[in-house]
């Protein structure tokens, strides 16, 4: 490994995996700083429902990219590139190694692979495809992606309207679909080493017991009356990007008397577990990845050696020793 080509440590997996603790345990033991790859951590003001580090927490480990847009703004895939690239190069100036941890698949595939120029929002489509949705559903217009840009419909679920919108609305704009866009032109992709730990367990059983748990826990620490708090702030909404985050959406419609708390609790893990199985489908998809089961009471010690081996750390460093 040469200093032009420093390495990037990824660490991915289901949303309630651990992926966290792994990246703190690890921050401990080696000279690094983490960034949130996480399209929910983004935002102020989310922080039960994201799991989002806690302030004490955050003052032991650095982390970046945590709290940096209002819950009505949008927040793209281009964007977190570029400001994923600001902080890896401020970590790598302080002679410090970037560790990118979350779940947001799209985010860890625009800093490796590079992403196209899309065009801008038009937000007169957005709005009329929003209509539409809402008027004819999201089967329906996922048949029509199906049409237009058949390898997007097929990596975009139906019940994901943010990506949904967004590629029938970059084929409207442009009369081009969302994926040959990619392939024209990409952005550079990251061109040193990166090392990719898939942090998820053995047994899926396991996964959906902690995401319950996980759940009842976020409600028990105040998750109601974070949102109630979200609501009552100007320009915020059920529609605002922020409110598509998981969980969150369901817990504003307890609170607007849409459906009893039971309700709320039930379809909020369905969406969790729904979330966990989109991410896992896309991990398996992606290349030189390590999986590690979250399980493992020897999971630190396995990542430890792994980064060891693959020389991601100067050979003094004593921790790895």
């Amino acid at each position: 490994m040469t200093e032009k080509e420093p390495a990037l440590i990824f660490v991915m997996g289901p949303t309630g995996a651990g992926k966290s603790a792994l990246a703190l345990a690890l921050a401990e033991r080696l000279p690094v700083e983490l960034v949130s790859v996480d399209s929910a951590q983004v935002y102020r003001g989310f922080d039960i429902g994201t799991a989002k580090p806690s302030p004490a927490v955050r003052r032991r480990v650095p982390h970046h990219l945590l709290d940096i847009c209002a819950g009505s703004e949008a927040y793209s895939a281009a964007q977190f590139r570029t400001d994923a690239q600001i902080a890896i190069a401020a970590i790598r100036a302080r002679g410090r190694v970037p560790m990118l941890v979350g779940g947001t698949g799209l985010y860890f595939r625009a800093l490796e692979q590079g992403l196209s120029e899309l065009p801008s929002a038009d937000p007169a489509v957005r709005a009329a495809l929003q209509l539409e949705l809402e008027a004819r559903g999201s089967s329906a217009m996922h048949a029509r992606l199906a049409t237009l840009d058949p390898r997007a419909a097929a990596r975009i679920h139906p019940n994901d309207p943010q990506r949904l919108l967004r590629a029938l609305e970059v084929h409207a704009v442009s009369g081009v679909s969302q994926s040959e866009m990619w392939e024209r032109a990409r952005l550079a992709p990251h061109a040193g080493q990166i090392v990719k730990l898939v942090i998820a367990p053995a047994d899926r059983a396991l996964l959906r017991q902690r995401l319950a748990l996980r759940f009842d826990l976020m409600l028990e620490r105040g998750w109601v009356n974070e949102v109630r708090a979200l609501r009552d702030r100007a320009g915020l909404d059920a529609d605002a990007p922020a409110m598509r985050s998981v969980g969150y959406r369901e817990v504003w419609r307890y609170l607007m008397g849409e459906y009893p708390r039971s309700h709320m609790i039930e379809r909020g893990i369905i969406a969790t577990r729904q979330l966990a199985k989109r991410q896992l489908t896309w991990l398996r998809r992606e290349a030189d990845c390590v999986w590690m089961d979250c399980a493992d009471p020897r999971l630190v010690d396995r990542a430890l050696v792994l980064l060891r081996e693959r020389n991601v750390f100067k050979r003094d460093d004593s921790d790895l020793e």
